[in-house]
């Protein structure tokens, strides 16, 4: 086996001797250099004959031992370049997540992103969506090999629904098979970034704000266009300050409280300072899931819901990237598999308006959870409500914080004219949005607004921020009348002084834009989360179409579900809704599967 250092040596005379033109051959794949090297073996393990897992444990941690983890390989990058090697993605992120064997490698980073990273034997990142039951004769087959393994309960999905259900049903005593289809894990959770609704809290004590359970009641019936659920708004709110202790407990920051759009009290909790907020969330849930011996799986899709004769669930059918079909016997399933807005046939399907528009969420959010929770008879609610964010940025693929609007930002068009009140709901401010010349606008901050949000840090980094020392400098950068957008920046920093602002009555005003440099966004409205899915109970019980009774053993929580958000989810429900529920499904699931 080579030694790290021998392994870099040689890796660097090939790329040079490559592009000097030498006897070295350029290689296709990874596979081929590291043949240049050595036999399988420096990569699989030899007597297993093959790899080591849908994991690639062993795979990945000979690439570590060679090239160096994830914060080696950052700290080495240039400073002025945006490093895939440095982001938000959660737990030990696997080199082959990118870094392919036997076919071209990949940027995964690019499924979101278009920032045309270089990658040595690279291939273009795609995701074809491949319906669940595509394969079914091989699947059928499986099936009649019978079962492989057994658990007491398995979770769907590595989100944070997913996370939490694993961690709550860990400590409820259930033996946990988590299983998520992508290579990465973290579902939509890692890119949240805004904050946790949760009322009453300690949090909000400590700095003086009066909130109320009931308030945050209202505020999601009113946002959701009373469509809700009203019993699961009511456990969503009840139960959000004890989400907040519990995330606390094993050691995350929600210290920090903000406004988000629909809120009528500051409630939305995120880490000092203002950082995002699901990166975090995510990476502690994942944190206590593996130190609980939680049996993790990533590239591992499940395709099928098993049940016996009487509807009760079962199992699973799993579909192994690397290993193939294979069955887990369970006594309890969770579904927290997310929802479809990244499948853009589905979303159309649903609502016309949005064929075509890009999305905010992660790869994987194609709606596997609800074509394997249909497959097993459950009902389904909402669908046709999808909600576009307001702030997508096309320059950079991603979603711009709701927080940056929350902490005074303002949102101008292309003449540098305010046009609607900027922390309204998320289907109104769209809305507007899509009105103006371009079907754009700008989001306008100053460098106060910057100092007072870590996340803004991150769109920095990404070059995606435009920067003047002046206003007038500003809207030489973006284009915009620079007279206008002075004359706007003045009139609404009259009405933070006045505390009241007579254009678009924003209700919150929390500072003047004031302070230089000042900074601009382009954004756009892209779909962002499908408020539809299927029908659950305050046990986050899945219910059957059929009966309208719960189908016993199978659970589901987060985005995957209907009836928590009604027809519009508020910013920062999200988090609080995959928390609360996520714990509910997962001591649920480990208390029929030990009563079973």
């Amino acid at each position: 086996m080579f030694t790290r250092k021998i392994q870099k040596t040689a890796l660097a005379m090939l790329i040079s001797g490559a592009m000097a033109g030498t006897a070295y051959a350029a290689p296709e794949v990874l596979a081929d250099f590291h043949g240049e090297m050595g036999s399988c073996d420096s990569c699989h393990v030899s007597d297993k004959g093959g790899v080591s897992d849908d994991n690639l444990s062993h795979e990945n941690a000979q690439c570590v031992s060679c090239h160096g983890d994830l914060k080696e390989l950052a700290a080495a990058a240039p400073k002025d370049k945006v490093s895939p090697h440095k982001s938000h993605l959660i737990g030990e992120i696997a080199c082959t997540s990118c870094h392919k064997g036997h076919e071209k490698s990949v940027t995964y980073c690019d499924a979101c992103h278009s920032f045309g990273f270089d990658m040595p034997y690279g291939g273009k990142w795609e995701r074809k969506f491949v319906p669940v039951d595509a394969d079914k004769a091989a699947q059928d087959k499986a099936i009649a090999a019978g079962v492989k393994e057994t658990t007491d309960v398995v979770v769907i999905g590595s989100g944070g629904a997913g996370l939490a259900a694993a961690v709550s049903a860990r400590d409820a005593g259930a033996k946990v098979i988590l299983l998520e289809k992508e290579p990465v894990p973290g579902g939509n959770t890692k890119l949240a970034a805004g904050g946790m609704n949760a009322a009453e809290t300690k949090a909000q004590t400590k700095l003086g704000i009066e909130d109320k359970k009931q308030i945050m009641i209202d505020d999601t019936m009113k946002g959701g266009r009373n469509i809700n659920d009203p019993e699961l708004v009511k456990v969503l709110a009840n139960n959000s300050s004890d989400s907040i202790d519990w995330l606390t407990s094993m050691g995350a920051d929600m210290t920090d409280v903000g406004r988000m759009g629909g809120a009528s009290v500051n409630r939305s909790h995120r880490p000092t300072g203002g950082a995002g907020v699901g990166a975090h969330v995510a990476q502690v849930l994942w944190d206590n899931a593996v130190k609980r011996g939680t049996d993790i799986r990533l590239n591992s899709r499940v395709v099928r819901i098993l049940e016996d004769t009487k509807g009760n669930v079962t199992g699973v059918l799993v579909k192994g990237e690397y290993t193939g079909y294979y069955i887990i016997k369970a006594d309890a399933v969770v579904i927290a598999a997310g929802g479809f807005a990244k499948n853009n046939d589905r979303v159309a399907k649903y609502d016309p308006k949005l064929k075509g528009f890009k999305a905010t969420n992660h790869p994987g959010a194609t709606g596997d959870g609800l074509d394997v929770a249909l497959q097993a008879g459950a009902a389904t609610r909402d669908l046709e409500f999808i909600q576009a964010h307001p702030t997508y940025s096309p320059a950079g693929g991603v979603m711009i914080t709701e927080a940056v609007r929350g902490n005074g930002a303002i949102v101008v068009n292309r003449e540098g004219n305010r046009f609607m009140n900027e922390i309204t709901t998320r289907d109104k401010a769209s809305a507007a949005i899509l009105q103006q010349k371009g079907e754009s606008a700008y989001l306008v901050f100053d460098d106060s607004i910057r100092k007072s949000l870590k996340a803004i840090e991150g769109y920095v980094h990404l070059n995606i921020v435009k920067e003047g020392k002046t206003v007038e400098e500003l809207a030489k950068q973006i284009d915009v009348p620079a007279a206008e957008l002075a004359k706007t920046i003045t009139a609404y920093n009259g009405f933070v002084k006045s505390g009241k602002d007579a254009q678009f009555e924003r209700p919150n005003l929390p500072r003047e834009l004031a302070v230089a440099p000042f900074y601009a966004l382009e954004i756009a409205p892209a779909v962002h989360h499908t408020m539809g899915g299927v029908v659950i109970d305050t046990k986050a019980e899945v219910k059957s179409e059929k009966t309208g009774k719960p189908i016993q053993g199978l659970y589901a929580a987060g985005e995957v579900t209907g009836g928590v958000h009604g027809a519009n989810r508020l910013g920062g429900n999200a988090v609080s809704d995959i928390v609360t529920y996520g714990r509910i499904a997962g001591a649920e699931a480990a208390k029929f599967a030990k009563d079973h």
